[in-house]
This record gives structure tokens, sequence and C-alpha cells, in this order.
């Protein structure tokens, strides 16, 4: 089918990257239906301890502009301008991320980046939400769309008008293809889980310095923390799931206020609820997923995490996704058909999605441990010296976070 020909678009998944793409096609004058198993989460409770707050980086915010949502976001973005790395002693030493003034970071919620999204896509009039529909896949040997209604149970169809499926590292539609033979899929857990916890205002103002992401690397192990608008701070402890300091261990109040007392007491005397949300809040488990195949000629197209979930220690999960978004676009100038467009989608992002898939394991380890090493934060130094100095040199960090011109695969 041709791109002129074709009136309507369906995307199954209403988060990050299906609320964006939703603007940017139909900006492009198609019909867009954005079908999403939740609530919809400007009327909804958004689940307690499931945000991880985003790290919004130069790719990401291209996304953005393109869509023309910048300016909106950007009314509750933090700039965090490095790391502040908390050792067992006290001391706190911010390691900034870039030598230059514009080269920061921002700290956003997820939740009100998606709220964000959709009320710009549903501003315009060739978007259309349907909330409360779980996309369950491809109908058995026919290329239509099979969706639940999760408050009826009624199961229909949708025709593939083309379908672009943003439905996440569980993605059922990339389930499909797999079952199909279209796909051939890798997943790669992580023995690691995480937990997020809260940090409190203290008597209205952050507890930390609110311009920073902050780490308390433990080598094995670490805590995070990230700044809100409302002064708090949303805390992710990052743990393995077995084994002599894990979550396996930590099956009591007793337990989990020794063990933050231990390894993280500056932050744990400013976590008043830690017991509380510690067993009130899901633990989430973490992997990277490889696919290849991510097309069903030019009915289907995998798109974000649904293509390539990440790990989320370089901060470029959602930002690799809006590029994804971004990348679709800029493809669509130069294809005629749905299905030459989707495969050279995925040749063109597939090497770049794999490449970041890498460097987000790598930074795992510079984040909890590296961090500490006097012979890292020397090179650290060095590295910075010379980007000052010499316009041609940009270190890896830098290429990912601050340089959208420069491809993940260039960088790695």
């Amino acid at each position: 089918m041709s791109l002129k020909d074709t009136a309507g678009v369906n995307i199954i998944g209403g988060g990050l990257a299906g609320s964006l793409l939703a603007i940017l096609l139909a900006k492009r004058g198609f019909k867009v239906t954005v079908y999403e198993r939740r609530p919809d989460p400007r009327v909804a409770v958004v689940d307690a301890g499931r945000s991880i707050n985003m790290a919004l980086a130069a790719r990401g915010i291209r996304g953005l502009e393109l869509a023309g949502v910048l300016d909106r976001v950007m009314r509750f973005a933090i700039p965090m301008r490095g790391r502040m790395v908390h050792e067992h002693d006290g001391a706190a030493a911010l390691q900034a991320y870039g030598v230059r003034p514009e080269e920061v970071i921002y700290s956003v919620s997820r939740a009100d980046l998606n709220r964000v999204l959709i009320e710009a896509a549903d501003e315009l009039p060739n978007v259309a939400f349907r909330f409360g529909q779980l996309g369950l896949g491809l109908a058995a040997g026919r290329n239509v769309i099979e969706l639940r209604d999760e408050v009826t149970g009624h199961i229909y169809h949708a025709d593939a008008l083309p379908t672009i499926a943003t439905d996440g590292g569980g993605s059922r539609v990339r389930d499909a293809l797999l079952a199909r033979e279209v796909s051939d899929v890798r997943e790669e857990p992580l023995d690691h889980d995480y937990k997020e916890l809260t940090i409190p205002a203290v008597n209205g103002k952050p507890a930390f310095e609110v311009n920073a992401l902050h780490i308390w690397p433990r080598g094995g192990f670490m805590l995070i923390a990230l700044p809100n608008p409302d002064a708090t701070f949303t805390a992710t402890l990052f743990l393995a799931r077995q084994g002599a300091n894990s979550f396996d261990l930590l099956t009591s109040p007793a337990a989990v206020d020794d063990f933050f007392s231990r390894e993280f007491p500056s932050a744990k005397a400013l976590m008043p609820d830690l017991s509380r949300e510690f067993f009130e809040h899901p633990q989430g488990s973490l992997g990277t997923v490889y696919t290849k195949g991510w097309h069903l000629n030019g009915d289907v197209l995998l798109l974000g995490d649904a293509a390539h979930a990440i790990v989320p220690f370089h901060g470029q999960g959602m930002n690799c996704a809006f590029e994804d978004c971004a990348e679709l676009m800029r493809l669509m100038d130069e294809h005629h058909s749905w299905g030459g467009l989707f495969e050279a989608f995925e040749h063109a992002r597939k090497p770049n999605t794999d490449a970041i898939a890498q460097m987000a394991l790598e930074n795992y380890i510079e984040m909890r441990e590296a961090v500490l090493d006097p012979e890292y934060r020397k090179r650290k130094k060095e590295e910075d010296e010379l980007a000052k100095t010499d316009p041609n040199f940009i270190s890896r960090y830098a290429k990912v976070m601050f340089h959208p011109e420069i491809p993940y695969r260039d960088a790695l």
C-alpha cells in the first residue's frame, strides 16, 4: 500500500513513543487511532512505584521539537548538570556531564510527560485515543489486529491500516510476529531488579542539590535519585535479586532498615516512609530485547521498546524511542510504500539500537562502580580538559547524550 493512498494508521500502545508518534503522523495528514491498555492517565491515578523518572537528552529533545511540544515539556523539566556521587562516609562530589553550559540533561516525570503528549495529540482533530483496549497481537492467519476491551472483556478486530506497535518491552504484537516466524527475538534479562522510593522535601525545600542526578554507588548495586518539580526526589534502588546483597534478603522492615543504614545512611536519614514504600511498591525487572524482523510487509511495524527494549542506565530508552519516531518521519520523505518504509526503518535503526543496548549495559558498571575509582576520575578529568581545548574531541558519553547528529553506532 502506498503512503499517499493511506487514510489511517493504528498505533498499539499510548505510552511515550505511541503518543509522540500519533502527533507526528497526524501532522502529516493521517487519521490516527491509538489503542492503549491503561485507563486515560489524565483522569486515572498512576500506579506508585512504576515511573522511573526519565532523563531527557538531545535525541529526545529533537523528537519533541519535531512534534512542536518541547515548550510544554520544558515547563516541568529540571536540568541536571552532572552526577552527584555520594560515598559511604557521607562525602558528595559533582561529576559534570559535559564541559559547556548547554551540556545538561533533564529530569522529567514519565507520568507528566505522557499526559502532555496525550493532551497535545488529542487536540488534533485526526487523532482518537481508545483507552482500556489491550492489543493482543494478530488474529490467527489474518493481518488484522486483535484487541480486548479491558472493561467488558469483549474481543474484536481492527484492520491493519497499517499498524505500528509501541506496546513496550513485553509487546504482544512482537509475540505475534515471533509466532509467525516473521521475527527472531532474544531476551536477556538482567539479574538485577529495581524498586522506586521517595525522598521527600525538607521544610518545603529539596533535600539535596536539585540540578544533579544523585548516585550512591556501592560496587555491585546502587541507589539513584532524580529531582521532581515539587522538591521531592524519586529514588530507585538497583539490586541483585539473589545473593549476598539482594532483594531476596530484604524480607522484613528490620532487614531493610539495616541495609539502608549500612549502605545509604545519608539517603535513609531523609526517607521517613522507607519501610512502608519498600513493601508497598512493586519490584520491577530489567532486561534487553534484541529483535530481528521488526515488520510484517507494510502491515505491521515494531517501534521503540517493542523492537529494542534496553536497560535504563544510559538514560536513553525514551530518547532512543523518540529518535525512532523522528527517523520514521525522515524516511517517509524517501519512500512511497509502507513495506519499503518499514524495511528501510529497520535497516537504519537496528545497528544503532544494538549499539545503545551495549552502551547502556556498560554504563551500569560505570555508575555503580567506576565512578568511585581514582583512575576513572583521572581519565574523566583528562577527557574534560581535552574537550575544552580540542574542538574535534567529543567523549563517547557526550556523543550519546548531546550530539543527536552522531549515530549511536558511531559513538560506540
